[in-house]
């Protein structure tokens, strides 16, 4: 029986366990250059134990940023910064993957440098408000992405996967889930496209397989995750219609398939059926999110690595409360228990981890 203490190979480098730390927003960056620091350098080292460690989100561009004090991966400064987090977290035996994240509509101009607005596949504002650094502001009206405009984004990912290869990361992963960019895509309700990139399932999913490729192509599909929530209302998404979510997202993976890309990461619904489903469709490596809303991710979430319903399991406000994790996992606790209370930042994952994930307790 496989276990979760058991390597894996992931895109031709075995990971040391099946543990994944999931992606968390943590807004640690400089503000001035989103540049990491060494906080962050700290932060992540102490969780290397990790079989596999996925960055907080970080913008491939600077139209990209959604969020305070959030990372990029779009100058050599930023380069430079991000070297030391990788250096740290290989000198503890750890492998670190960055997630590329474009927030599209999920943004604010006062978040961005002059002159630039917050784009989305259709001229669709997202409900409710963003922290800036002004305080909460309603989201505005976005700005419909051209063919042009789609085309350059696409180069963004890109030259941002390059960069993070310079940097020193272990690969990415592309953020397709939790309402940003490329899931208003994917989503009928923000993408209100009638040209070939909205309208039918095929149309919609081809923003998030024409990244992938740029990605793959700049890189190798052996260094290139994605991350889905199909069904995850986070970020104004309505994705509600049983028959359409599993045409569009079937449709997804089966153009990443093509890519022989190292894993596909879910972010789970209620929807047990469709994972299977999606399991058994994806020819590589399977990262799961399990969905279990009220509670956070616990130890129990194991089990779906033993009884084969994926290959790694992807942890967050557990290993924000636990930097060695995977030990205590192993010997059966004890665990800390994340205190909400103290939480900023959070892992922006919609209905899978309540309440809100605590700040790093380590």
């Amino acid at each position: 029986m496989t276990t979760a203490f058991d390597p894996i190979d992931l895109g031709g480098k075995t990971l040391a366990n099946r543990i994944a730390m999931a992606p968390m927003t943590r807004s640690r960056a400089d503000a001035t250059a989103a540049t990491a620091t060494e906080l962050m350098a700290t932060y992540y080292a102490q969780r290397a134990s990790a079989g596999l460690i996925i960055t907080e989100g970080i913008q491939p561009s600077v139209g990209g940023q959604g969020y305070t004090n959030t990372p990029g991966l779009h100058s050599a400064q930023q380069i430079d910064a991000w070297r030391k987090v990788t250096d740290a977290v290989h000198a503890q035996g750890g492998t670190i993957f960055a997630q590329l994240m474009h927030t599209g509509r999920i943004s604010h101009p006062s978040l961005l440098p002059d002159g630039l607005h917050p784009v989305a596949p259709s001229p669709v504002a997202a409900a409710g408000q963003v922290f800036t650094y002004q305080g909460p502001q309603d989201y505005v009206m976005p700005k419909e992405l051209d063919p042009d405009g789609i085309a350059r984004t696409i180069a963004d990912y890109a030259d941002a996967a390059r960069n993070a290869i310079a940097a020193g990361f272990d690969g990415v992963e592309i953020h397709g889930a939790n309402g940003y960019l490329i899931h208003q895509f994917l989503a009928p309700n923000t993408n209100l496209r009638t040209d070939n990139w909205g309208g039918g399932a095929a149309d919609r999913a081809r923003f998030g397989i024409e990244v992938a490729t740029a990605v793959a192509e700049a890189i190798g599909g052996h260094r290139t995750g994605f991350r889905i929530s199909p069904g995850n209302p986070y970020n104004d998404i309505a994705e509600t219609d049983p028959p359409n979510v599993l045409e569009t997202y079937t449709t997804l993976i089966a153009g990443l398939a093509r890519l022989d890309l190292a894993y596909l990461h879910l972010v789970e619904s209620p929807d047990r059926v469709l994972t299977a489903r999606l399991r058994k469709d994806w020819p590589t490596a399977f990262i799961l999110n399990p969905f279990t809303h009220p509670a956070t991710t616990g130890p129990g979430a194991l089990a779906h690595i033993e009884d084969g319903t994926a290959d790694i399991i992807a942890f967050g406000a557990l290993f924000l409360a636990n930097p060695d994790l995977p030990d205590r996992l192993a010997a059966g606790g004890p665990y800390n228990t994340p205190d909400a209370a103290t939480f900023y930042g959070g892992d922006h994952r919609g209905y899978t981890d309540y309440p809100p994930l605590p700040a790093d307790s380590a």
